[in-house]
């Protein structure tokens, strides 16, 4: 047994059976060993920013993590941003990285690079291979770390003659660390806190979803306070039957009104909210001034058993949350517009869908229509950088095969990572992806403006228009092999998504707005 077969046994011990894969040559013994299990499902990505949200999406709906393979620095360089968004989420994802045998290294190959340097910037944990004989227990120290803190951005570097060399068998990774808990006079000041008019249980994580969003439902309503969640989540449970959590907006304003009556806040799994970016004049933090900010479980704390404790507290074991009613639009009608699509959305999504949002400008209407649609699950752009939406809709439908997969992304995130519509391909994924065709960066033209310019001249507006050549999503989805049609108005949109969702494999939807 060589280092890689020994790594590879490791994982499969472990119960990390997924590897959304993009490998080169120093990674060629590992792809060996990778063979000879084909109970290790390998999905090739082609492009490494796909693997990484692949597996992003994948630990959000599963719960666990998968592995990632990515050829030496400039490899994981591609798949930081999603890594980036992944450690935003509390994602947990383990990432074998082929390096140049150990010997290898002192010469200046073209591939040479800081590869302990790049991983740096988004992994919780890293390590370099030293033998062939310690990569099985590295690698049970990377599932370790990755699954410790309900989830973290693990990386081992695997040098070549690593993976190559003699190596004993499997390592078990053990146990995962205990999480923290807070002390039980903060939960009982929580508690009080949160009887006081006016208070809110801001939510993360786990709270937004499932057990934890119940118990948080109870909470609220034995207590009389409010439940929030900020904008971009991980994970939350939206729709007909869901625990009525209020959502936070993108634009500082709105949530500076969300939250002028709210006089204080305890966190659960989340962190104090936060304005996006800074502007002139506007504040970084939306909370009403005097506002007291309880931090009672952060997001690596045990947010199941604080919400239990906070239950037993407050006596709520028998509250009966406040849950979104069923809601349908009318059949939309007429021109697409921001609000058309919102309505065909929310009409027509199935239940238990699985919704991946990155459609960025017009995310504002669709989160409002859908709020009482059928139940589905959410999944946002936690840390901002685009193109997450298609690799991350690849992961969450490897991971719940069972369910439908709606991404919904604008056509300039799309670009970023549209080699995962061949994954989904390829993969037979039932995924419908929604293309917000605004031929440009339509963000950018409310954030020139939030920044104080008005006076738009031709190389602002050709750094934010794709025009000239207009992309065309239908001919790049069927070359990617995937089934698509661009639609003209609400009611083929309406038409588009029920064929979408009847058909087996993805389809792509182009919608000019």
């Amino acid at each position: 047994m060589n280092g890689a077969e020994s790594l590879v046994a490791t994982l499969l011990g472990a119960g990390v059976n997924v590897c959304f894969a993009n490998p080169g040559t120093s990674e060629m013994h590992f792809v060996a060993a990778l063979d000879r299990h084909p109970e290790m499902r390998c999905i090739l990505c082609l492009f490494e920013g796909g693997a990484t949200g692949a597996a992003d999406g994948y630990f959000r709906m599963k719960g666990d993590v998968a592995a990632t393979l990515l050829h030496l620095g400039p490899g994981l360089a591609n798949g930081t941003a999603n890594l980036h968004n992944a450690r935003k989420a509390g994602s947990g994802v383990v990432n074998i990285v082929g390096d140049h045998a150990t010997y290898h290294l002192k010469h200046e190959s073209p591939l040479k690079g800081d590869l302990a340097g790049v991983a740096a910037v988004a992994a919780h944990w890293s390590r370099a291979g030293v033998d062939a004989a310690g990569v099985a227990a590295d690698g049970a120290a990377a599932v370790r770390a990755a699954r410790a803190g309900n989830g973290r951005i693990a990386t081992l570097m695997l040098p070549a003659d690593t993976a190559w060399g003699e190596a004993a068998g499997p390592a078990d990774p053990g146990q995962v660390p205990d999480l923290q808990r807070p002390s039980d006079a903060a939960v009982a000041a929580a508690a009080r806190q949160l009887r006081v008019p006016g208070a809110a249980l801001v939510l993360g994580g786990s709270a937004l979803y499932g057990a934890d969003a119940e118990r948080a439902g109870r909470i609220a309503a034995a207590a009389g306070c409010d439940l929030l969640a900020d904008y971009l989540v991980p994970r939350m449970r939206r729709g007909a039957g869901a625990v009525a959590i209020r959502h936070l907006k993108y634009i500082v304003e709105e949530n500076v009104a969300a939250l002028a009556d709210v006089s204080s806040m305890v966190l659960c799994g989340a962190r104090r909210p936060v304005s996006f970016f800074a502007y002139p004049g506007k504040p970084s933090l939306p909370e009403a001034p005097g506002s007291a900010v309880f931090d009672l479980c952060d997001p690596e704390m045990d947010v199941g058993w604080t919400l239990k404790a906070l239950e037993a507290a407050l006596d709520a074991g028998s509250a009966e949350p406040a849950r979104r009613g069923l809601a349908l639009p009318d059949v939309p009608e007429g021109a697409l517009t921001p609000q058309s699509v919102a309505a065909a959305v929310a009409l027509v999504l199935p239940e238990e869908a699985i919704v991946v949002e990155e459609s960025i400008t017009n995310a504002a209407p669709l989160l409002v229509a859908t709020e009482t649609a059928r139940g589905h699950d959410l999944l946002s752009v936690t840390g901002g950088a685009i193109g997450f939406g298609l690799p991350s809709a690849v992961g969450a439908a490897v991971a719940c095969p069972e369910r439908r997969v709606l991404a919904l992304t604008g056509d300039g995130s799309a670009m970023y990572t549209v080699q995962s519509l061949w994954t989904m391909a390829r993969e037979r994924l039932n995924v419908t992806v929604l293309v917000y065709a605004n031929r440009g960066y339509r963000i950018l033209h409310r954030e020139l403006v939030n920044v104080g310019v008005t006076d738009v001249r031709r190389n602002a507006q050709r750094m934010f228009d794709m025009e000239d050549p207009e992309l065309d999503w239908v001919a790049m989805a069927k070359g990617h092999g995937v089934g698509a049609v661009r639609v003209e108005d609400a009611a083929g949109l309406v038409a588009a998504l029920r064929d979408g969702f009847a058909r087996q494999g993805p389809f792509l939807i182009e919608v000019p707005v």
